[in-house]
């Protein structure tokens, strides 16, 4: 499956099919971790104004979703990174992660976080992949088993793009 057929666009996370996402996003959550070790932003807590939400669509089906939280200090905190099981090994994940650094480098952030589960190894192994390297508790996080936080810098490189 080609990732090129995905569109990825700003939307509400409150349509039903992206509701649907975020509940099968949460599943996944529950199946590898205690109430406890889930931190997941929820769906008024995605609808607030310092967030961005993403859905990623192929022929119009919302397959992968992320946000980025944008602090007051110039941060950022990558959110619900999520990619349905259908689409999972196409790069959609990828595409959705740049998406959000490219929305982060517009607003001249500098500091990216983000808090994964480590059994979440498929995501823990993107996100070095892309660069992302541990870190200590952030925000408001508390350090626990549950949680792998990581973070990346961003640059103010020139594009070499046209």
């Amino acid at each position: 499956m080609t990732d090129a057929l995905h569109a990825i666009a700003e939307e509400a996370p409150d349509q039903p099919d992206v509701v649907a996402l975020i509940e099968a996003s949460d599943i996944y959550g529950a199946e590898r971790y205690p109430a406890e070790g889930n931190f997941a932003t929820d769906l008024a807590g995605l609808k607030a104004a310092d967030i961005t939400f993403l859905v990623a669509r192929r022929g119009g089906a919302a397959e992968g979703c992320g946000a980025a939280k944008w602090f007051a200090d110039g941060a950022a905190e990558l959110k619900r990174i999520f990619v349905s099981e259908r689409a999972r090994g196409s790069g959609l994940g990828r595409r959705i992660m740049a998406r959000l650094e490219a929305l982060a480098a517009e607003r001249r952030i500098k500091t990216l976080y983000l808090e994964t589960g480590p059994l979440n190894t498929e995501a823990v192994a993107m996100y070095r992949r892309l660069g992302y390297v541990e870190c200590g508790p952030f925000a408001d996080y508390a350090a626990n088993p549950y949680s792998l936080f990581m973070t990346k810098k961003l640059t103010d490189k020139p594009s070499n793009e046209g």
